[in-house]
């Protein structure tokens, strides 16, 4: 099984899909890396050997920001439209789709399961 920053690749995917199973690498960049490493796409990750493996690691670990890495830089993004208090901020602080969506109806993902609303009686 190949161990690439942290993540076990599935052995019976091409290496072209397995790559997509590390945070940071979506389709593209994984066929990308491929060129660049001389590795088929098309290969499964159990046919890859020892020397293919350290040369995709070491491709990843150069160019990509990948993982931890990438997941603490949008963190701190995050963080930072939070505490300068802009309009994406705020909307991040309140749960709330950041991007322009409609919220009468939909957003759900974002605003969590309703909430029942007690009704006051006459």
């Amino acid at each position: 099984m190949a161990r690439i920053v942290g993540v076990d690749l599935p052995k019976n995917k091409p290496v072209g899909i397995a790559l997509t199973y590390i945070f940071g690498i979506g389709r593209s960049t994984a066929e990308k890396i491929c060129r660049e490493t001389g590795v088929a796409q098309s290969t499964r990750v159990h046919a890859l050997t020892d020397e293919d493996i350290k040369r995709i690691r070491e491709n990843i670990l150069q160019n990509y920001k990948v993982e931890g890495a990438l997941k603490s830089e949008v963190n701190m993004n995050i963080k930072r439209l939070i505490d300068i208090g802009c309009y994406r901020g705020i909307r991040h602080k309140m749960g709330l789709p950041v991007r322009g969506q409609r919220t009468s109806t939909n957003a759900r993902t974002r605003k969590g399961r309703r909430r029942a609303v007690i009704k006051k009686k006459k």
